[in-house]
């Protein structure tokens, strides 16, 4: 069964000098303030398009990273990931870099790589982004 899921964004004024609200209305779990200092500059308690991004794309990976590993039968103690989106004012979103560190009983550092590179290939955000070069630096803390 497909789902939807809903965010809005007020804005007043121009890119440089406004500022807006992001609301994450499915959950309600609340409002956070955005402006172009904090996409381009310094974040300063303010979000931006790319750390929303991040988020969502961090939770997707482990989320999927999780799932495969415990459909092959070994499911993660740990799974913790970072993702880092890199904005460019003027070209955009150049690049994304996933950082995750999973601690899995019964396989070996090979077999966690592989599977994060699945998890990477199959994360629906990360499907979704795929117009952005993704990197993964995977490390097995066993």
């Amino acid at each position: 069964m497909a789902t939807t899921r809903t965010a809005s964004a007020h804005w007043e004024g121009s890119l440089m000098e406004g500022a807006g609200q992001v609301t994450l209305e499915s959950s309600g779990v609340g409002s956070f303030d955005v402006n172009w200092p904090a996409r381009a500059e310094a974040p300063n308690g303010v979000t931006s398009p790319e750390e929303l991004i991040a988020a969502a794309h961090s939770t997707c990976f482990s989320m999927a990273l999780s799932h495969g590993l415990a459909q092959a039968g070994t499911p993660p103690t740990t799974v913790d990931t970072t993702a880092e989106v890199t904005f460019q004012p003027g070209t955009g979103i150049t690049g994304i870099v996933l950082k995750v560190v999973g601690s899995v009983p019964g396989i070996t550092a090979e077999q966690f790589e592989e599977a994060a590179q699945g998890a990477k290939a199959n994360c629906p955000v990360s499907q979704a982004l795929s117009a952005v070069p993704i990197t993964l630096e995977a490390t097995f803390a066993e």
